[in-house]
């Protein structure tokens, strides 16, 4: 076997095989039998806990098996780690702090490694904005990205209370937090989004001088405290151990009366926090430290003071009822000024500071609220197994059908695409959303595109005269820049998503990215390789034999002119119909407001949702029937678009109006105003930067006139793709955002397939002229264009026809982009080329083309 081929098998199977095994567990299992299964020592007295943890759940008395068994251990003071041993948890010494690392480890053990979003299996997600009053202490960017570091800490331990499994706190932008909270309902957990908006509570608490926690037994604890752990870590071995004191429970001052802290440094380098407190503020603080040290100095502990000097009084700082410090207070601290000093580090200096300055001192504004419901989640799920399925099945179906043998390596390169894709999703722990199964389907269209690239390249140079093997050299040889180039301005749109999007869409530009550099390996590394192997081993005679297309010789240049009208046309009517429906052209991304997704079992005519809405001056509505292609609850949903927080109000309006439609909230979305403003901007600048960006890299890679045709078109095909769909009543909402930017990478794509040949025939043609340049350039890769639509157009269609919601509008704005995108590459990038050169090729003469090193020098017009 050739040492080429065997290289590009291994390397194959090396990454298939990582990817294959990184799927493993592919479904979640249940978090007791995992328990059971991991628990090796004692395991009758573990099972006997887990038998209390149970009937606590069953009880309703904790929402969740995790809780439970946390709640019991910490109650009864159990080591779980002792039922673990195969865990080494022995650098833990707090019992708390080690159960609860044990169990969060042992939850992730449970989960599947293919992690689902809440479109998929249902939960509410919040986006909550920090008030900015609470900003204005530290204007520094340093300090305000650890004042939201510290806000989502306090949020992430308000959420272990609910007892959500597997909950999702990050940062959005520098002042609001995302939380994902799948598996729970606004309607189970009221009380859910208001225990996660509170403010939090800032105290300051005496301690208690001479009891602790552990060395007191609970019959004589004292009254009015409560036993605290205070977290320390060692500043010689980095080494984090717990110290319990006792804390009186009615505090002595409030966080109010901090104005501000901020960490400096000693004269001798130590870090310190310093403390500027308000007016009322530096009395309080006064009388607390003056009647701590009237204390120190007052027998027993004055004699105490004299033998052990750390026996002085201690001031608890106590932020969302955590201790974070007990500094000792050695005297009268008085002018509104303090000093905390300790061994501390710079990160414990600024979490301090981060504590007192308190970033979650106002109560959380709610910007964004999504709630799906478990069986629009279940509806999602089996619409998005079954596009796939289906979109897989079409594209397959054609390539084997049309490429015959060649056509199963390509299907096998395809199986082998999918598996990299979901492994490598899973090997990077990222979150598969349906618009992500929207991105893989695609990528099943996109990928095969590559194939016929080569493969028709290949029949190209059969026709020649070559053989079978010279003609697969030369086929992937000369295909190879084409590919390279497609791929990578498509890769630019989905970068864009990642790093411009948010939510789902952030979603589906990680799924694109991975899938077009999976779809890049596929293609010039395994099908290369099996074509080879099977091409040298006689396995393949002819697979190329059969086509549809002929040799034609068109004289599309002819028609550019009269084309490039007929679509501006189109557009002109498209922003026409823009302008007569400028005020419902929005969806609440983009005005703000709320969705609600209803099920029913009696339909409501919309002149009574419009009606009921008035009657009870709820504003202006926007309901709309979807058909659910999949549901397993009803045909259709009832989806209504009403003004900020009034989504409820139009619900319980029209379920007291009409109480035999049966009415069910079933999914519920918020988007407040500066979101939407937000995203507004965000969909400008991406579409900006994605146009700039492939502008930029086509005429580098080609030559400017190339980058102007190119760009020509990608703006033709976004407002003929924009107004086709507001004519047919389309939104302007997030996904189309994604579905521009998809038709921009699209675009171009096909675009460049043409740019490639005309810059390959303008080196081998050096006599002929530009107009007929152009016109062979498109003549030979007429058969390509259209195929790679094809199949492209099958996944599109397979999403449309089988998608809901969010999936279902992209794929319809992306198949209209597929039609205009082939167009356009045809009839509007080409002349744009030709125009722009005036026709003459002294304009392109002197200028190296990209991947080419020959000159062009011709006065050939």
């Amino acid at each position: 076997m050739n040492k080429g081929i065997l290289a590009r098998l291994l390397i194959s199977l090396i990454v298939i095989g990582w990817a294959f095994i990184s799927l493993f567990p592919i479904k979640d299992r249940p978090f007791a039998e995992v328990l059971l299964q991991k628990a090796t020592a004692d395991k009758s007295e573990f099972g006997q806990l887990m038998e209390t943890a149970k009937k606590k759940v069953a009880s309703k008395e904790s929402p969740s098996l995790f809780l439970a068994l946390n709640e019991l251990a910490d109650k009864n003071n159990v080591d779980l780690s002792k039922f673990f041993p195969s865990i080494n948890l022995a650098d833990i010494k707090n019992v708390t702090k080690k159960n609860e690392i044990l169990l969060k480890y042992l939850l992730q053990q449970s989960q599947g490694k293919i992690k689902l979003g809440l479109d998929l299996r249902g939960g509410v997600s919040f986006t909550l904005k920090i008030n900015e009053e609470a900003f204005t202490k530290q204007k520094d960017t340093f300090y305000r990205e650890q004042q939201l570091s510290k806000a989502i800490s306090i949020i992430e331990k308000r959420i272990n209370g609910l007892g959500v499994a597997e909950p999702l706190i990050r940062a959005r932008g520098n002042s609001q937090i995302e939380v994902q909270l799948p598996g729970i309902s606004t309607q189970e957990n009221p009380h859910a989004l208001a225990s996660l908006q509170k403010p939090a509570k800032l105290t300051f608490h005496k301690v208690h001088r001479t009891l602790y926690p552990k060395s007191t037994p609970t019959s004589e604890q004292p009254a009015g405290f409560v036993p605290m752990d205070l977290e320390i870590t060692d500043p010689h071995s980095g080494q984090i151990h717990f110290s319990q004191l006792f804390i009186k429970k009615i505090p002595e001052m409030t966080g109010a009366m901090v104005k501000e802290a901020f960490v400096s440094q000693s004269q001798y380098g130590a870090y310190e926090i310093g403390l500027h407190l308000t007016d009322s503020g530096a009395k309080r603080f006064e009388e607390i430290t003056k009647s701590i040290v009237d204390e120190n100095n007052e027998p027993p502990f004055s004699n105490m003071e004299e033998a052990n000097p750390a026996k002085k009084g201690r001031l608890a700082i106590v932020l969302d009822g955590k201790l974070y410090s007990a500094p000792r207070v050695n005297d009268v601290i008085g002018g509104g000024r303090a000093v905390i000093t300790g061994d501390f580090t710079q990160r414990e200096a600024l979490e301090l500071a981060n504590v007192l300055n308190n970033p979650l001192e106002f109560e959380l504004k709610l910007e964004e609220m999504n709630e799906v419901g478990p069986s629009l989640a279940d509806d999602a799920r089996l619409a998005a197994i079954r596009s796939t399925i289906v979109g897989s099945a079409l594209v397959v179906l054609f390539m084997v059908g049309y490429y015959l043998s060649a056509g199963i390596i390509a299907v096998i390169a395809l199986v082998a695409n999918i598996i990299i894709i979901l492994g490598v999703q899973a090997g990077i722990q990222s979150t598969l959303t349906f618009p992500g199964v929207a991105a893989l389907v695609l990528t099943i269209g996109m990928a095969v595109d590559a194939n016929i690239l080569i493969y028709e390249r290949i029949r190209e140079e059969m026709k020649t005269g070559k053989n079978l093997k010279s003609a697969l050299l030369a086929g992937f040889h000369k295909a190879f820049a084409t590919i390279l180039d497609a791929n990578l301005t498509t890769l630019l749109a989905g970068v864009i998503l990642i790093y411009l999007g948010t939510g789902a869409i952030k979603g589906f530009g990680v799924t694109l990215s991975i899938g077009i550099g999976a779809t890049m390996f596929c293609s010039l590394i395994l099908s290369r390789a099996l074509l080879e192997l099977c091409v040298n081993k006689n396995l393949i005679k002819n697979p190329f034999r059969f086509s549809i297309f002929k040799e034609s010789n068109i004289d599309f240049m002819k028609y550019g002119k009269p084309a490039f009208i007929l679509t501006w046309v189109i557009v002109f009517a498209g922003f026409v119909g823009l302008y007569f429906q400028r005020n419902h052209i929005y969806s609440i991304d983009f005005t703000g407001g709320d969705e609600i997704s209803i099920k029913y079992q009696q339909k409501l005519p919309l002149q009574d949702i419009y009606n009921t809405a008035s009657k009870y001056h709820l504003g202006e509505v926007l309901p709309s029937y979807q058909t659910n292609v999949t549901g397993t609850t009803t045909g259709e949903i009832l989806k209504i678009q009403t003004e900020l927080q009034k989504g409820r109000l139009v619900f319980d309006a029209l379920s007291q109006s009409f109480p035999q439609s049966g009415l069910e909230i079933v999914g519920e979305n918020t988007i407040g105003a500066s979101v939407s403003n937000s995203l507004k901007l965000n969909a400008l600048l991406s579409i900006a930067t994605a146009i700039l960006g492939i502008m930029i890299y086509v005429a580098f890679r080609f030559e400017f006139g190339f980058g102007i045709g190119a760009i020509v078109s990608t703006v033709h095909d976004i407002l003929m793709s924009i107004g086709i769909y507001v004519l047919l009543g389309g939104q302007f909402s997030a996904p189309m955002v994604a579905a521009i930017l998809m038709i921009i990478g699209y675009s171009i794509n096909d675009t460049i397939v043409v740019f490639d040949r005309i810059r390959e025939e303008l080196s081998l043609n050096a006599t002929a002229s530009l107009k007929t340049i152009i016109n062979i350039s498109i003549n030979k890769t007429l058969s390509r264009t259209i195929l790679t639509s094809l199949t492209t157009l099958l996944a599109a269609l397979a999403l449309y026809l089988f998608g809901a919601g969010i999936v279902k509008d992209f794929s319809l704005v992306f198949i209209i982009g597929i039609v205009t995108g082939t167009f356009s590459s045809i009839f509007v990038a080409s002349p744009i080329f030709y125009w722009w050169h005036r026709g003459d090729r002294k304009h392109i003469e002197q200028k190296k083309l990209s991947g080419n090193k020959e000159q062009i020098r011709s006065p050939i017009r």
